[in-house]
């Protein structure tokens, strides 16, 4: 044998050898998604059952708003505190302490009999969500690799995606069946049984030996930013986009924003690595993250409240016309995820937005209900691409100890996305939601059409060439 040879099975023989797959890694990501999916549920399906809440426990219209706000802002504000203590604690134990402060929450929730108590159930809900979430996809992350990540990216993104929709539709059924408080009641069993299976299947995972501290000032910063920014994207369709309301609210969210940068750069052991925003491939998969949440909550808020206030459709119906609105999203997501490895990122993210900017356009043209049943679902297989490629090419190349972080950056980006899309729309189909006219409505789709349009374009400068 040459020296040459000896030298290279000498290096071979010094590697570490590679770690075999978690042989149980599909059906923790079957499980990991069902719990994700309740998480997104729970954005939607509380809409539906918002006027017999309003009646039954006789809530007042701020109470009724914060209803949804409360989980918005508590679950988008939190979110990268829950990525920081994935990193510091291990995904599992995060993973399951959401879980079981989600569930405990959905019950306390379900037995509210007043204001008082369905909020607190809704903020708690929110922390537990801000825990499990991005836990929860940094171990999808960990555990898949290469073409195996891309496919299961594309199933967690066809979850996700598609859980807006099936939101409104389980809602409607719980609604018009056993009542609001199954609304919550529902995610009770579900949680307790996952949360048990998750226990014994996840990999326990290495523990630190000297852990950092947790960043408390940077938490609190970011979380105060982020809060002040949602609150004001949701103000901003009552209030005004041009108010002092909505500008106070931004120059304070970017005040804070800016400390935060500035403290992360000079504290010991800071919550994250802002170096990260600045990366191409994270930058252009939270820009992506942000425009498919965006345009999914606007065609669910322009849908629902077309069907129920301009033609008078009960909560059951609407629910049933938003069926394929849910399979649409998770086939293009799922087909995505199949060929995300062959094409790069770009291909998929731009033809996504473009299909987008196509299905939005029809019922911006012609407003009848098969039109925007129809248009609604061709845009929404788009939107179900873009949730793959954001998460892929965002989480794609980040180390093991930068997976949380990064996962907690995605999902703060997904909470802006949905309260930029509900403030934008409120605003634009104001004389509609208020059952004047239909011009609101056409001038909304018309609005995410071109949003979608001008997406595409930015998106085939920015996305990073196929690596």
């Amino acid at each position: 044998m040459t020296r040459n040879a000896e030298t290279q099975l000498d290096r071979r023989a010094e590697q570490p050898p590679v770690a075999a797959p978690h042989p149980a890694r599909w059906r923790i990501l079957g499980f990991l998604g069902v719990a994700q999916l309740m998480l997104i549920l729970d954005v939607t399906v509380v809409a539906i059952a918002l006027p017999h809440i309003e009646t039954d426990l006789g809530l007042s219209r701020q109470a009724l708003t914060w209803t949804v706000s409360a989980y918005t802002l508590a679950f988008g504000g939190l979110m990268l505190l829950g990525g920081r203590l994935t990193d510091l604690l291990g995904a599992k134990r995060v993973v399951l302490a959401g879980l079981v402060l989600f569930t405990a929450a959905s019950l306390v929730t379900g037995l509210a009999d007043g204001a008082g108590v369905l909020l607190v159930g809704r903020v708690a809900q929110g922390v537990g969500a801000a825990m499990l979430s991005p836990s929860a996809l940094s171990l999808v992350v960990a555990l898949f690799d290469g073409e195996e990540r891309n496919k299961a990216l594309g199933v967690w993104s066809a979850l996700g995606g598609g859980g807006a929709a099936l939101g409104v539709l389980l809602g409607g059924l719980l609604t018009a069946g056993p009542g609001w408080p199954w609304v919550f009641f529902v995610n009770v069993p579900i949680g307790l049984v996952i949360a048990v299976v998750l226990a014994v299947l996840l990999p326990g995972g290495p523990v630190p030996a000297a852990r950092p501290r947790i960043d408390l000032l940077g938490a609190v910063l970011v979380t105060a930013s982020t809060a002040a920014l949602i609150y004001a994207l949701i103000g901003a369709g009552e209030h005004g986009w041009l108010s002092a309301f909505t500008g106070g609210l931004v120059a304070a969210a970017a005040a804070g924003y800016a400390l935060f940068v500035l403290w992360q750069r000079r504290a010991s052991s800071p919550l994250m690595d802002v170096r990260l925003l600045v990366r191409r491939p994270v930058a252009t998969g939270v820009l992506l993250i942000w425009l498919a949440t965006a345009l999914m909550i606007a065609m669910f808020f322009l849908g629902t409240f077309y069907f129920q206030h301009a033609r008078g459709y009960g909560a059951l119906r609407t629910g049933l016309l938003f069926l394929p609105v849910a399979l649409a999203t998770m086939a293009g997501a799922n087909l995505t995820g199949r060929v995300i490895g062959r094409l790069g990122a770009r291909v998929p993210a731009v033809a996504g937005l473009l299909v987008s900017a196509l299905g939005l356009a029809v019922p911006a043209v012609s407003m009848t209900p098969v039109t925007v049943t129809a248009g609604v679902a061709v845009a929404a297989a788009g939107v179900g691409a873009l949730f793959v490629v954001a998460s892929a090419t965002a989480l794609g190349r980040v180390a093991p100890h930068e997976a949380g972080i990064a996962s907690g950056i995605v999902s703060t980006f997904h909470e802006f996305g949905a309260s930029f899309g509900a403030a934008v729309v409120s605003s634009v189909a104001a004389a509609s939601l208020a059952g004047t006219t239909l011009d609101g409505f056409t001038r909304g789709f018309t609005a995410a059409a071109a949003t979608a349009a001008a997406g595409a374009l930015a998106t085939a400068f920015l996305t990073p060439r196929r690596d």
